[in-house]
């Protein structure tokens, strides 16, 4: 016989998803801007490298 009411395991998993789908963008996020980041420093020293 089934039991009533709520699923077993619905609300943790929905938190759990939640979670991690949080920090796979905060991942994600540093990455790019880590990213951004690179390519105005290796823009600024190509600059500045062809005036000297």
């Amino acid at each position: 016989m089934a039991k009533s009411g709520s699923a077993k395991n619905t609300k943790n998993k929905a938190k759990h998803a939640r979670l991690m789908d949080q920090k796979k963008n905060k991942i994600r996020k540093e990455k790019q801007t880590r990213k951004d980041r690179l390519k105005a420093i290796m823009a600024k020293a190509k600059s500045s490298g062809s005036d000297s």
